[in-house]
């Protein structure tokens, strides 16, 4: 059990190292990063090699660790749920302003949250990732029109947030029963601080 913690340890701190690396613009609208975009891979690999989004995901199931209870699994769904909703709107065409900055402004608060280790009613956590998450579907969504597999591309990359999102959880709950709280408070402040400069470079 201690090697298997310490390795998931190991793999959160590797995943974070690639996740604050300087590609922040990588998983949004109009870019692609293999081939023409369109395939489950291509969909499956844009919230891993979008910073923001990596960053966020990882954070939530922190986080919805932390909250423990209905939170573990109804916070992660909550997101998943509303990120579908927000590609489906993005797909659409329908207009959504601020996309980038309020996906940027998600990271502070994601990291705010931990940093905090605040302690929200498992609903008003849902719904608060929920409102974000439909920026975060929106930014995957509005590639979609172009493409001439979206059902693959789409499939890609719900399952892509859906495991980080559980992989998220599953380091919240091996720092949850092995890491100090001020060490989780760091890595929370340290997601804020990302997030601060992700809003500073879109504006």
């Amino acid at each position: 059990m201690k090697r298997w913690l310490c390795a998931l340890r190991l793999a959160g701190l590797a995943w974070l190292a690639v996740a604050l690396s300087p590609s922040e613009a990588a998983a949004h609208p109009g870019v692609h990063h293999l081939g023409s975009g369109e395939s489950f891979v291509d969909g499956f690999l844009h919230p891993l090699l979008g910073s923001d989004h990596l960053v966020a995901m990882l954070a939530i199931g922190l986080w919805a660790a932390y909250l423990g209870g209905r939170a573990l699994v109804g916070v992660p769904l909550a997101f998943a749920g509303m990120m579908a909703l927000g590609a489906m709107l993005g797909a659409g065409g329908v207009p959504l302003p601020g996309v980038e900055q309020t996906i940027a402004v998600s990271l502070v608060v994601f990291g705010l949250m931990i940093c905090t280790l605040a302690k929200l009613p498992a609903a008003l956590a849902a719904a608060l990732v929920g409102l974000f998450a439909i920026f975060h579907g929106y930014a995957h969504g509005a590639e979609i029109p172009d493409l001439a597999q979206p059902l693959l591309y789409g499939a890609g990359f719900v399952i892509a947030t859906v495991l980080l999102l559980g992989v998220g959880v599953a380091i919240g709950e091996a720092c949850r029963r092995s890491i100090p709280d001020i060490l989780v408070r760091g890595a929370g402040a340290a997601v804020a601080v990302f997030g601060i400069v992700t809003v500073i470079g879109n504006i």
